[in-house]
């Protein structure tokens, strides 16, 4: 999956991850929502533009040349993010120059989004240009590719929205992990090699995937009818989306109690199924769109998609949703949490209030704490001065019950400021989209 969740489940969820309230339900609900409804189709909308666009002015009298310059874009750009994604952020800090942060992380994107649709464009068409479209050729090379996956634990790099949502994230926005996740500043030269390893072999595998499966439900799926067959998809892709999104706390639960291989193989094929809801619902929506989507004017058609998505995606603040980068290993989470999906966007926002209101209820405990200590101390001075004073035994009680008072109040705000100490303030402070990297496909 282009997204781990990593980090975030257990903040997002912590203790009541067994006991969910209605209320977190609901916001789960909404999230899923959310990322089937409005992500998904705003990302395939601007993938579906951008690849046709790229088509329209890269080379179109010359489809092979076409192809040939999309790759090698697609492949030298995501090689050039890769190795200097850690000066992007050096440069690019938004603690240091927020305008020039904001403007240059969309920048960014939007030249990113054009590398990855362009290496996914060259690569899957260069595909249909040299190979067959017999069925079986086609399942065998889709099977051999997705077992290599399998077998580099990389299954879940095949997967995209709408079951992830990459959130703008300041502190892991230019984040680009790498399959060995090695750094550059150690041995520059093994980590050129992990970015090409990543790029070249791992992203080559998902094409393969992604373009196998697809081009089965163009073989299959109303072949004869471009509108039904768009339909058939999204009915087919949502549908599974629903289960999917039903059975992951099932099959939280279940690998919740498996370890070391077979956790494995039951996310993986868990993943596998959800992948098959993501390409019906990708192939669904995109030829909807080339079927009713202004059909006499495809430039117009195409340039709205591109432009408009995009522009939706930045302003809703998960524009990185479009983008196809970083390799992610099956079940690296710690027991069920690799089967979580990272959708998480109203449950992000709820939990950025939820911090707010706890600074504040900290700060508050920490003045009335001053206070009752001043008073305490205050007492006691005075406490002192009744030892050497006549005043009636009375008034004497009295005043040591008002300093017991002091006493009682200040260590009760002790104890609140300790507990609130002991329990994080955030739960996810800027979510490591963990992602931060969806696998857009493609289509043909």
């Amino acid at each position: 999956m282009r997204g781990s969740i990593a980090g975030i489940e257990d903040g997002i969820i912590g203790t009541a991850q067994f006991r969910p309230s209605y209320h977190g339900l609901l916001l789960e609900l909404i999230d899923y929502l959310y990322a089937s409804l409005v992500v998904a189709p705003l990302v395939v909308c601007y993938w579906r533009g951008t690849w046709n666009l790229m088509g329209e002015y890269i080379y179109p009298s010359d489809l092979t040349t076409s192809l040939v310059v999309s790759l090698a874009i697609g492949i030298v750009g995501h090689i050039v993010f890769n190795i200097f994604q850690a000066t992007l952020r050096q440069y690019l800090n938004a603690d240091r120059h927020r305008i020039a942060y904001y403007l240059g992380s969309r920048l960014y994107t939007v030249i990113y989004g054009v590398v990855c649709v362009n290496g996914w464009r060259g690569g899957w068409q260069l595909i249909d240009l040299y190979t067959t479209h017999d069925v079986l050729y086609v399942v065998l090379i889709t099977l051999g590719c997705l077992f290599i996956l399998a077998c580099l634990k990389g299954v879940r790099n095949v997967m995209g929205t709408p079951f992830l949502i990459i959130n703008d994230s300041r502190r892991e926005y230019f984040d680009v992990p790498t399959y060995f996740k090695l750094t550059g500043s150690k041995d520059p030269g093994l980590y050129v090699l992990d970015c090409m390893f990543s790029v070249l072999v791992i992203g080559s595998l998902v094409v393969f995937v992604w373009r196998g499966l697809w081009v089965l439900l163009d073989l299959k799926l109303f072949p004869e009818d471009h509108g039904t067959s768009a339909w058939a998809s999204i009915i087919i892709g949502y549908g599974v989306t629903g289960v999917t999104f039903s059975l992951q706390p099932l099959m939280r639960w279940t690998c919740d109690r498996l370890t070391g291989f077979w956790r494995v193989v039951v996310a993986d094929l868990f993943l596998f199924f959800s992948f098959i809801g993501t390409i019906n619902v990708w192939r669904g929506i995109w030829q909807a769109l080339d079927t009713y989507f202004l059909p006499d004017d495809p430039l117009l058609s195409n340039w709205i998609t591109h432009g408009a998505a995009l522009l939706l995606l930045i302003l809703l603040n998960c524009s990185n949703s479009v983008l196809v980068r970083g390799v992610y290993i099956d079940a690296e989470e710690p027991a069920g949490q690799c089967v979580v999906f990272p959708v998480y966007y109203i449950r992000l926002f709820f939990q950025k209030e939820r911090k707010k209101k706890q600074r504040r209820l900290f700060d508050a405990l920490e003045r009335a704490d001053l206070n009752s200590t001043g008073g305490v101390l205050q007492d006691k001075k005075h406490h002192h001065s009744l030892q050497t004073s006549a005043q009636p035994p009375a008034q004497q009680k009295e005043q040591q019950k008002e300093a017991h008072q002091h006493h009682i109040a200040a260590d009760q705000n002790h104890q609140v400021i300790r507990n609130l100490e002991a329990v994080p303030l955030t739960i996810i402070d800027d979510p490591k989209s963990n992602g931060d990297h969806s696998s857009q496909p493609t289509r043909k």
